[in-house]
């Protein structure tokens, strides 16, 4: 595990702990965190502790023609009054995600996180999904597009059963993209059809 400074750089992911943490340090800028998704490393820590970078193995993803949709949720996609939109409300969004769950003691999308990522949407790199239902923002997800059919999804929320799924679904769906990065192993999108590949042949889609 490496000590960061403001030098941009991180070291080779096969450094990182078998439980993925590679690097402590360093900031949120915009040019250190486009080069960390592009190599395959992405921050997650708590407040009050220093930025954490993770470089995960094996890694959870999702190939989009694999996706899964079930024959209910079908139907939901077909019968709801869901608007599904893109970077409409993107701070609006992760700031919902930065919310406290159930059982939570804490949150690791913090203020600096959020200013970090907005600024990201600003250069044109992050990206929100939000879905709406008369008008009120019910559900939503963001995560980094790096411009080579790759995005990286970093968190989602709702405030009504399966709500997140249709802006999951819908933007999948309706977009281009080779691979999404879910980063870590979650029930929830594996029933979607998220599976874990090694770190390595992640690297390889990243490179493609």
């Amino acid at each position: 595990m490496q000590y960061l400074n403001e030098d941009i750089w991180f070291p080779d992911v096969k450094k990182a702990s078998p439980e993925g943490l590679l690097a402590i340090g360093g900031d949120l800028s915009a040019e250190r965190l486009l080069l960390a998704y592009k190599t395959g490393v992405f921050p997650w820590f708590e407040t009050d502790e220093p930025i954490l970078w993770w470089s995960p193995n094996p890694r959870f993803v999702l190939f989009p023609e694999k996706l899964k949709v079930s024959k209910s949720m079908k139907q939901i996609l077909r019968n709801s009054d869901y608007t599904v939109t893109i970077n409409k409300a993107f701070k609006d969004v992760i700031t919902a995600c930065s919310k406290k769950r159930k059982g939570q003691e804490d949150t690791w999308i913090t203020n600096n996180m959020i200013d970090a990522y907005v600024n990201l949407n600003a250069l044109g790199w992050a990206k929100s999904v939000e879905v709406w239902r008369n008008k009120k923002l019910v559900a939503g997800l963001y995560g980094v597009d790096i411009g080579n059919g790759v995005f990286c999804g970093e968190s989602m929320f709702t405030k009504e059963s399966n709500a997140s799924k249709v802006g999951f679904i819908t933007f999948i769906q309706n977009t281009n993209y080779k691979l999404i990065d879910c980063q870590v192993y979650t029930n929830h999108l594996e029933s979607l059809g998220a599976e874990e590949v090694s770190r390595e042949a992640f690297l390889e889609y990243l490179k493609e």
